[in-house]
């Protein structure tokens, strides 16, 4: 059975999630205020509405009680973004997902019932910063405020060991979940298998604990 999702506001970022989703195979109900954006996405989104999200009776028309997941993603709009918060949360969506504009926006948004707060434009200032610091990150999804999972390509220092004789976790204090060698994705590296040139480490901790891993091997 196809998932439920909403997505309310469809500039890049809300446009985007419509898009992946659709491309998912998802069914998707795109809702924005501007006829341009509804035109834009009316063949992408399963059903796209003109409608003003931060009215309920017109949320409710459009049957958002039987939507799974709905993500705001109104842009500049702060007082539009908490107003459509409140009334889904009132009309018991199951999942809310809402993008802030900064962090007192997010505590706003927590407290008035959002289950996940993003700040794609911050998080992918975070993601490019750790790129360039190191030639050997390829990517970095932040988990919470002080911990994340980074993609690391296998330096010298990690290429013909084991994880066994690395023993990052007792080491650094963090852990590899997986391995990435080409195309293959494993999930359940073995610890004796020894690593190759090009080998994609993913790994799991704290911020300090992967950096402290990222000064000492990832070179």
């Amino acid at each position: 059975m196809k998932r439920e999702f909403a997505v309310i506001g469809l500039g890049r970022f809300g446009g985007s999630i419509c898009e992946e989703l659709s491309l998912e195979g998802m069914n998707v109900l795109a809702i924005d205020s501007s006829e341009q954006k509804i035109n834009e996405f009316k063949n992408i989104a399963s059903h796209a509405v003109i409608a003003d999200a931060t009215d309920e009776s017109v949320l409710k028309d459009l049957g958002i009680n039987n939507i799974d997941h709905v993500i705001v993603a109104i842009g500049e709009n702060i007082q539009a973004s908490i107003l459509t918060t409140v009334i889904l949360t009132d009309l018991g969506i199951k999942k809310i997902t809402v993008k802030a504009q900064n962090d007192y926006h997010e505590k706003i948004l927590k407290r008035i019932g959002a289950d996940h707060v993003v700040h794609p434009e911050r998080d992918m200032g975070r993601r490019l910063a750790h790129s360039l610091i190191s030639s050997n990150i390829l990517d970095y999804l932040e988990l919470s405020e002080d911990h994340s999972m980074v993609e690391v390509k296998a330096g010298k220092n990690l290429v013909g060991k084991t994880l066994i004789e690395l023993d990052i976790r007792a080491n650094y204090g963090c852990n590899v979940v997986a391995i990435r060698r080409g195309k293959q994705m494993n999930v359940s590296p073995s610890a004796e298998d020894k690593l190759r040139e090009d080998d994609v480490l993913v790994v799991i901790g704290a911020d300090k604990d992967i950096y402290k891993f990222e000064k000492n091997l990832v070179i």
